[in-house]
């Protein structure tokens, strides 16, 4: 089920990001080839008009084939040359480029309008503006360390903690996590019963707090965050959807560029780094918390997909913006054949990457 949600998430955020060029493309006048979902042999594929429509058999990625956009000689010299990427001014250019990712940047923008408008779970600390609309507010795990006391107890990311101990304080009926640090760390390692709910369910678990996790005290290995059902008019809800996704642009653009520092310095750490498998994992997890959290991780995908595809690196739609804007510059066009050898060059260097990612994110799952 996992693997199904995450190639229907997959899917959904490629065909908006290509469903930008092509609208971009049709817009300008410039003539579409195909349009389809996946790479490799194709298993459904049909033609509108001119344009040929399919699902290839490969689901990571996705194209639109735009006449002109790797020049060849029909595109440059062809019968049809006026309908070519190649032969529309800079900016038409620029605009088809950079639809994708506009595209990507508004899809997450609608839901995150979609989830504060229905009612989202969220992080009090946040959101603090909103405090009055706060309802059902509760202490909830949000992390579990892998190999930690919570882990083999049993806990995972989303349970509710309902009591820690015998006589942990609680505030207004609602526990604190202050209060469950403080009786975690005064137990010096003797076993400890938590209670907690997990979906509509009560459950009970011990678990024995260690050492070392947390500097100079005893922990369980477990993040918690206090969180409740947030839910916001339609309109302050377009307005906070559109504040939020210009957070996580930032964020994630301010993480992306520290991680290709890091690789120019030698200091990278690709396991802090996720490629299909790791995010397929990240979408199971949401999904098993509930279709809000599939959304909210489904519009952090559509972001970070926006994001890395700015960057100016060949094969990318920021690589490609590049060269127009040299070509703007220099008041001539960049060979075709260097063009096309150096975005292949990238695509082949971007598919090693993909490699190495995915291999650290399997080595992860055998571990």
């Amino acid at each position: 089920m996992t693997i199904i949600i995450f190639l229907i998430v997959l899917a959904v955020l490629i065909f908006v990001h290509e469903l930008g060029h092509f609208l971009l493309a049709r817009a300008n006048g410039i003539r579409v080839d195909a349009f389809k979902i996946g790479f490799g042999p194709k298993l459904i594929a049909w033609k509108t008009g001119e344009t040929e429509y399919g699902i290839n058999l490969i689901p990571f990625g996705g194209f639109v084939k735009i006449h002109g956009e790797n020049p060849d000689e029909d595109s440059i010299n062809g019968p049809d040359k006026a309908r070519s990427f190649v032969h529309k001014n800079r900016w038409q250019q620029a605009s088809v480029l950079v639809a994708g990712v506009l595209f990507n940047f508004i899809f997450a923008w609608l839901l995150y309008v979609g989830v504060f408008a229905s009612g989202v779970t969220a992080t009090t600390d946040g959101f603090e503006k909103y405090a009055d609309r706060f309802t059902n507010q509760r202490v909830m795990v949000t992390y579990v360390g892998p190999h930690s006391p919570a882990e083999q107890a049993g806990l995972v990311v989303g349970d509710v903690l309902k009591k820690v101990g015998p006589a942990t304080a609680t505030t207004g009926g609602t526990l604190s996590i202050g209060n469950i640090q403080e009786k975690i760390n005064s137990t010096h390692g003797a076993p400890l019963a938590i209670d907690y709910i997990r979906g509509s369910e009560s459950h009970s678990v011990e678990v024995t707090p260690v050492s070392g996790l947390v500097p100079d005290k005893y922990a369980i290995g477990i993040a918690m965050s206090d969180v409740g059902d947030l839910r916001l008019p339609f309109f302050t809800s377009v307005v906070e959807g559109f504040r939020y996704t210009a957070i996580m642009i930032r964020e994630t653009a301010i993480g992306l560029y520290t991680f290709v520092a890091h690789i120019f310095q030698g200091t990278a750490n690709f396991s802090d780094v996720s490629g299909p498998v790791g995010i397929a994992g990240i979408v199971g997890d949401a999904a098993h918390l509930g279709l809000t959290y599939l959304v909210m991780i489904t519009a952090l995908i559509s972001i970070n997909l926006g994001v890395i595809n700015l960057i100016p690196f060949p094969a990318l739609d920021g690589g490609r913006i590049l060269f127009v804007a040299i070509e703007g510059i220099v008041r001539r066009r960049i060979s075709p054949k260097f063009s096309n050898a150096v975005n292949l060059v990238g695509f082949v260097l971007l598919m090693l990457l993909m490699v190495v990612v995915t291999y650290k994110d399997v080595m992860k799952l055998v571990k």
